[in-house]
């Protein structure tokens, strides 16, 4: 990890900081995206303990289990059609007659062998569309602990819980004009590394929304092309 992240600014995953995000996502004002139901996508923004760390290049490992808060990421399996060895959010199409939540959920359950209720879910971030025609509603998930997770094989090549500290850094969100178009590429630093949008664009908005109060849109960015798949 590199030094510029803001160490202070490390926060406990505990009822206080439930009730912040809860509350400010109740009143921030989403913005959706018209979408038909082959192309609805849903992810789980998923908040739960550091645990014994991030398990990536940079990152320390704790031998006590750590409390600090941190978001799940996953590396999409390497055997995978689409976006194979990418960074992503738990989450997938959401079936008919399903909402959002109840396909983000049932994707934590499938791909993490996470298993949360109805009363785990805090929000909705804003939808965000791919370059692919997908739009991809975020659902702001309260995990606990979530100590017996594991990876699915068929879908998920590693779990890593990275401390929401690492998305306050000074350098995020890291910008760039690739020249596809009128607004920048985002993308998000994660220690020596870096996470593309989409994923990368929502973990701005968690950042800027749910932690710092302040009601950022991120529809508007670049995806870098390797992601336009």
């Amino acid at each position: 990890m590199t030094d510029t992240t803001d160490t202070s600014r490390t926060m406990q995953q505990d009822p206080h900081l439930r009730a912040r995000i809860e509350e400010t996502l109740r009143a921030f004002t989403l913005q959706a995206a018209e979408h038909d139901q082959q192309h609805a996508a849903a992810v789980a923004v998923v908040i739960t303990d550091e645990g014994h760390g991030a398990e990536l290049p940079g990152f320390p490992l704790h031998a006590a289990w750590s409390t600090q808060a941190a978001l799940l990421l996953t590396r999409r399996a390497g055997h995978l059609r689409k976006h194979a060895g990418q960074w992503a959010l738990p989450g997938g199409r959401i079936d008919a007659g399903e909402t959002a939540e109840q396909a983000a959920l049932r994707e934590l359950a499938e791909e993490v062998h996470l298993e949360l209720d109805a009363s785990a879910i805090l929000g909705r971030l804003d939808d965000f569309v791919t370059r692919s025609g997908f739009v991809i509603t975020p659902v702001v998930v309260w995990a606990g602990a979530a100590q017996q997770i594991r990876p699915n094989p068929a879908e998920v090549a590693s779990i890593h819980r990275i401390p929401i500290a690492e998305f306050m850094r000074a350098d995020a969100p890291m910008l760039a004009d690739e020249g596809h178009g009128g607004h920048p590429v985002l993308r998000m630093p994660v220690g020596n590394h870096w996470i593309a949008a989409p994923t990368a664009a929502i973990l701005y908005q968690f950042r800027e929304v749910c932690i710092e109060g302040r009601p950022t849109r991120v529809a508007h960015f670049e995806q870098p092309a390797f992601a336009w798949k």
